[in-house]
């Protein structure tokens, strides 16, 4: 399945552009492991590796990591860069879902 096929999809996919060597990558990985844990029906989460998908960021205008972007059927109805608390990011997230 490729990237557009995963984001036209009828569950909404929250995309974490990331890279490697991004320590705020790293920091922001448990919480997108525990919002995945408490959206397992309603939520995909994708992570694209900055560096391995360059047409991918350049596409979404991604300048800086980490950088969500949440899709609902194809369209970006939310992002933020930085790290984002868990309870932020759930509140963000919750009308899309």
């Amino acid at each position: 399945m490729t990237f557009q096929e995963i984001i036209q999809g009828d569950t909404p996919v929250l995309v974490d552009f990331f890279a490697t060597w991004c320590q705020p990558c790293h920091m922001l990985a448990p919480t997108l492991e525990q919002l995945a844990g408490r959206h397992e029906e309603g939520l995909r989460i994708l992570k694209v590796d900055v560096d391995k998908n360059p047409s991918a960021a350049s596409h979404y205008q991604v300048t800086g990591v980490p950088t969500l972007i949440l899709f609902k059927q194809g369209k970006a109805v939310w992002r933020q860069s930085g790290v984002v608390p868990l309870n932020a990011l759930e509140q963000a997230i919750q009308p899309y879902l």
